[in-house]
């Protein structure tokens, strides 16, 4: 059966300074996204083991412990994706086109979703998502790793609002993260991955 494995940056960890400082990148890359690989591979062992023993006490912990590791894993891996050194700006094209449809404007999105990061209370992330019922892009405060819209939203865009991401460099002051960044989203990819997903269907 196949492991989940940590991937590679598509960058070296200074590539994103002065937004986000190579330190806070590698512990970042290197200790928590590489521990939610690790946490998933071992759940995924426990579990192994207690369908042979048929013994399903500890289940509930065993599937929650597998739902967060693997949305860490997902989002991460998602979060460098939607990074780049050369990032920043504005959507255009068929993005572009549907943030405007869906938020008003470009302006009232990026409001709307840095408001949505910066007022969550705890551990979580901001996600542009798609939701494929009502084929919209929506804009969800994800609580941990576990999002409050609803199962089947494929996200796009993630900002990560846990403090490791970025407490060394910006410490208390969330609005200043999430200024820099806006500075590095790599418009390509995101729009890359709606043109994926608006495509996705539940057959109800």
């Amino acid at each position: 059966m196949p492991s989940y494995t940590l991937p590679d940056l598509p960058y070296d960890f200074s590539a994103l300074e002065p937004h986000l400082s190579g330190e806070i990148l590698d512990l970042h890359y290197n200790r928590h996204h590489a521990a939610y690989v690790k946490g998933a591979n071992e759940t995924l062992d426990y579990l192994t083991e207690a369908r042979r023993r048929q013994s399903f006490s500890e289940i509930n912990q065993l599937e929650k412990s597998l739902a967060f590791h693997i949305s860490g894993h997902l989002l991460h891996s998602l979060l460098w994706k939607n990074l780049s050194p050369a990032g920043g700006g504005a959507p255009n094209g068929e993005l572009g086109a549907a943030i405007d449809q869906h938020f008003d404007s470009f302006a009232a999105f990026k409001a709307q979703l840095t408001a949505a990061a910066g007022s969550l209370q705890g551990s979580g992330w901001g996600a542009l998502s798609w939701e494929p019922l009502g084929k919209r892009l929506v804009i969800e405060q994800v609580f941990d790793h576990q999002g409050n819209v609803g199962i089947g939203t494929l996200p796009i865009l993630v900002v990560d609002m846990w403090e490791h991401a970025y407490y060394l460099q910006y410490q208390h002051r969330k609005a200043d993260w999430l200024t820099s960044f806006w500075k590095l989203v790599d418009w390509v990819d995101v729009a890359e991955r709606f043109a994926k997903v608006r495509v996705t269907e539940i057959g109800l």
